[in-house]
């Protein structure tokens, strides 16, 4: 998803991130956690980062490929739906067969209705918004008749009616009826499967956060009772049996099991649609209707689209080693032509980078959505084969309309990989979705040489179009003086919002990279993806697989400690730079044998002739060489975490000198004696060290030295974002 702050534009980006600090408010929590009929229980409403390693065997293993299904199915969905497009409406039949991988019979189970959270202003998703002060990115609001909720018509059993009732995990209010509790006539024993017939209704909402409609455009998500996830012992820190189900935060996503998704959906027959999994046949015709199956194993979820605006599909194709051919379909409406052809060659791309860095991708399918004019918060979402681009006026290649709408791309599809095949919980762990994934995004752009383009068409007109670096853009518009929240933090209950869980994770790994290795790197993370694809892994399970492929178990932990379990400042400086002549001093000296006192003045006057004297005899001499030897001085002070650095003084003959600072000394002085003055000291000469609160004391000169404006680089953010929003006034 686009984050908070994510894909907001340039000249909001201070505004918003300054909002989320002053307003962000700690979502409450219950007392106690309530419990299933059969005491099994609910895990705590402010779960976040996982210490502990889970275990081998969680979630079945790691999958070798030999196995019959890329998962370990536990759920599967067989969903009849009716779109009305004029109501804006679904009429829901469903056929849940689940699977109690535990070893205790289950008499409960818990379900999210996800929709709910839009059927009223006093759900915990409005709740939230409302005590922030902000809306849901760009903040549409909905207005009367433009609410949405999902109603449970009938559950049964075996023939038997199934009870429900709504349930706040997280201390919501008792208002959102976005979890509802089920209490089973006939218990699952352990290892055993149900069947669940359900009958729902949808009403979508006016699209105002990742699902509804707009016109005649629709973004079915979220849309279906959805089972929630039943954790054993040794996965995610679980220590018994546990259910894993969260109410419809603002600020987060979702978790749920792998399965198969068999889905009919049918919709008037000029309506183009286009969904999660692969297209089973023709579509059946039948009123006036067409009805579409699709299919699609070892997915978590299905979303899917309609709208009769549609123009042509654009469709490609993709192989890639170890991979399914894959049919790549663009949905666009006519304004955004020119969008589609660019989305395509993104989602190309991406394929081929992330299929060569992580893993092969191993659907058959892609669906790119390009959402209309008055729909952008139907923009950037994903869902397994599945996601929703973004859509701009003039996407030419080196503006920044070209640069979202590639990045936007790009970062949709990796959520494939993060978010859709390693599955990690989007609740408690965002980091290991949105930020791994906007990481490995920067990554992709890095690998391109690809800047971004930070220009508008008015800018373009006066001759100025600056451009950056991905990282140092992505540098600009994170917290760096005083992160509140750590990487490892929920995704609902943080200070600042869930923007700096994709900025600062993606500088937080930048730089562990840095010192960890580009190729130790990228094989930890191919080991992560092959170890853990199709199996939820927690932070713990990352930390310990970069720790140990890399060899680095010291360096890894220790920046997991400083930046994920807890929000450490980086705050190196050169405090003190100095080199001075070694001449002579007053008072008493031995010369020839003899005592000699000289005065301050003596001592003056026999520097200055033994200068006079060289300078005669070195009539060519550089500038910062003489007759004395130079001390130089450089003092380093330390007001933040502990990274490594390198110390680099260069001297006026050209010659470098190095020294290492790591630990935690606040402070560290080092000297160098040489017959050569020197001319600057610098940290972080490298700029591996992103993460620091500010560049520009990572030197100094001894002399105005114009070469150091390419470090204001890095800090230009402020500048560029006050011209922005003064253009946008005019």
């Amino acid at each position: 998803m686009r984050s908070t702050l994510k894909w907001l534009p340039a000249v909001a980006l201070v505004a918003a991130a300054s909002t989320l600090m002053a307003q962000g408010a700690k979502t409450p929590v219950p007392a106690t956690v309530p419990a299933a009929a059969d005491d099994i229980p609910l895990v705590p409403g402010r779960s976040a980062a996982v210490s502990t390693p889970s275990a081998s065997s969680a979630w079945g293993g790691a999958r070798t490929g030999a196995e019959a299904t890329l998962s370990d199915r536990v759920v599967n969905y067989e969903i009849d739906a009716t779109l009305d497009p004029v109501k804006h409406t679904v009429d829901g039949k469903q056929k849940l067969t689940w699977r109690n991988r535990s070893d205790k019979p289950v008499r409960s189970v818990y379900m999210h209705l996800y929709l709910n959270a839009f059927q009223n202003a006093n759900s915990t998703f409005f709740t939230e918004l409302r005590n922030r002060g902000v809306g849901f990115r760009s903040g549409v609001d909905i207005k009367d008749g433009e609410w949405g909720y999902t109603e449970l018509r009938s559950v049964a059993q075996n023939g038997a009616a199934v009870p429900w009732k709504f349930v706040h995990p997280d201390g919501g209010p008792e208002s959102d009826q976005t979890v509802v509790r089920l209490d089973l006539p006939q218990a699952v024993a352990p290892g055993a499967s149900t069947t669940l017939d359900i009958a729902f209704f949808d009403q979508l909402p006016r699209v105002i956060a990742r699902a509804g409609y707009f016109e005649t455009f629709h973004l079915v998500a979220q849309w279906f009772p959805k089972i929630g996830v039943l954790e054993l012992p040794g996965e995610r820190g679980a220590t018994a049996v546990r259910w894993n189900a969260h109410e419809y935060h603002s600020e987060s996503e979702f978790y749920a099991d792998f399965g198969n998704y068999d889905v009919k959906l049918t919709a008037p027959k000029d309506y183009t649609v286009g969904a999660t999994g692969e297209l089973q046949g023709a579509p059946v015709e039948k009123d006036g209707k067409l009805t579409h199956r699709f299919l699609q194993g070892d997915v978590h979820d299905f979303a899917w689209t309609a709208d009769k605006r549609t123009a042509k599909p654009l469709v490609d194709s993709w192989t890639g080693p170890g991979s399914p051919q894959v049919k790549i379909t663009v949905l666009y409406p006519p304004e955004y032509a020119s969008n589609a052809a660019p989305a395509m060659q993104a989602t190309k791309d991406s394929l081929t980078w992330f299929s060569n860095t992580l893993g092969p991708y191993p659907y058959k399918t892609v669906t790119v959505v390009i959402p209309p004019h008055n729909a952008g918060e139907a923009g950037g979402m994903e869902y397994p084969t599945f996601f929703t681009a973004d859509a701009y006026e003039d996407p030419k290649p080196g503006t920044l309309d070209r640069d979202m709408l590639d990045f936007v791309t790009i970062h949709e599809f990796g959520h494939g990989y993060f978010y859709g095949i390693l599955a990690s919980n989007e609740f408690e762990e965002p980091m290991l979705d949105e930020g791994l994934n906007e990481y490995w995004d920067m990554r992709m752009l890095r690998a391109a040489n690809q800047p971004i383009h930070a220009s508008t068409p008015f800018l373009r007109a006066l001759g100025f179009s600056p451009k950056f670096n991905v990282f140092e853009f992505e540098r600009m518009r994170m917290p760096r003086e005083e992160p509140s929240d750590p990487l490892g933090e929920n995704a609902y209950a943080r200070l600042q919002g869930v923007g700096p869980v994709y900025t600062r994770t993606a500088i937080t790994m930048h730089d562990l990279e840095e010192q960890l290795g580009k190729d130790a790197t990228e094989r930890a993370f191919k080991e992560y993806y092959k170890r853990w694809k199709f199996r939820h892994p927690s932070i713990a399970d990352l930390r310990d697989t970069l720790a140990e492929v890399s060899g680095q178990r010291a360096l890894v932990e220790r920046v997991f400690a400083q930046q994920v379990y807890s929000a450490t400042r980086v705050d190196d400086r050169i405090d003190k730079f100095s080199s001075k002549e070694v001449v002579p001093q007053p008072g008493y000296t031995i010369e020839k044998g003899k005592r000699v006192q000289l005065s301050e003045d003596d001592a003056d006057d026999r520097a200055d002739d033994i200068r006079k004297k060289w300078k005669k005899e070195h009539p060519n001499a550089k500038e910062g060489t003489g007759p004395f030897p130079f001390r130089t001085e450089v003092i380093v002070r330390r007001r933040g975490a502990e990274v490594p650095q390198t110390v680099v003084v260069t001297f006026a003959d050209g010659s470098k000198e190095t020294a290492q600072w790591s630990g935690d000394q606040r402070w560290q002085k080092f000297e160098w004696t040489k017959p050569v003055k020197a001319v600057s000291a610098e940290i972080d000469a490298g700029h591996k060290n992103l993460l620091d609160l500010t560049k520009l004391d990572d030197s100094r000169t001894l002399k105005s030295d114009g070469s150091a404006s390419r470090r204001w680089t890095f800090d230009a953010a402020a500048f560029f974002q006050a011209l922005l929003a003064l253009i946008t006034t005019v």
